[in-house]
């Protein structure tokens, strides 16, 4: 049997991943994700099948140049065997990405409800319950996206980046807009955790996630490999198919 290839291509980064079986073989982190790339991936490993996602839509033509190189490639889709039960109103209009994080912490935490919090350009909330199934999520404006909005939407509110000084209240403008994104996020963390019944695992994963979780006060999982072990797992399942 030959090794497998996951790809989680997000909006400013790329994790390109082999696997013997579950054993991760070797990994990298590319800032863009180029035929070049792969090609010299595909060379070197000789993956015989390759998972991917992609929040950028292109999914299928990553897929699809894998198989030009002998690679049985796919993108994850809701209509392919998961180890989750989608219950998403909309399942077409569900990202790749949110599928595969919730898998990912499905294989983690099975058997248990997990909010599954996903901190990139945009945050995502999504609840995976102890049975198995994808309850459904929320998705709010990520800590960049709300920084940058309160400089481009107001007249005097400076562009502020969001890591630096982050009290529980500003001493100035720019600790003041850092706090209330970074924090924002915090609390609605919180509540939904609190929302949830009691033993819910939270796990966070995205840039953001190990600058949030600083300021958490409650135990969380941290795991930045969320995508493409979930990745990993929806393969493993199909082949087991």
């Amino acid at each position: 049997m030959g090794l497998n290839l996951t790809i989680d291509q997000g909006n400013s980064s790329a994790k390109i991943a082999l696997w013997e079986g579950d054993c991760l073989v070797d990994q990298e982190v590319a800032a863009a994700l180029s035929q070049e790339l792969l090609a010299k991936v595909v060379d070197r490993f000789h993956p015989s099948r390759a998972l991917c996602c992609s929040v950028t839509g292109n999914g299928k033509r990553i897929a699809g140049w894998l198989e030009t190189r002998g690679v049985k490639a796919t993108e994850v889709n809701w209509q392919m065997p998961l180890p989750l039960k989608i219950d998403y109103a909309t399942p077409h209009t569900l990202g790749e990405d949110r599928i595969a994080a919730a898998v990912g912490a499905w294989s983690i935490n099975p058997g248990e409800n997990s909010l599954v919090v996903d901190m990139g350009t945009a945050v995502t909330y999504d609840l995976v319950s102890a049975d198995g199934h994808f309850r459904g999520g929320n998705i709010a404006p990520g800590i960049g996206m709300r920084l940058r909005s309160l400089n481009s939407f107001t007249a005097r509110l400076p562009k502020v980046v969001g890591y630096g000084d982050t009290p529980l209240f500003g001493t100035d403008t720019e600790t003041a807009m850092r706090a209330g994104a970074v924090r924002g996020v915090v609390s609605e963390i919180a509540y939904y955790r609190n929302s949830l019944p009691s033993g819910t695992r939270v796990v966070l994963t995205g840039g953001w996630a190990q600058k949030v979780s600083e300021f958490l006060d409650f135990p969380v999982t941290l795991d930045k490999c969320l995508v493409t072990k979930g990745l990993l797992s929806i393969l493993l399942y199909n082949e087991n198919k």
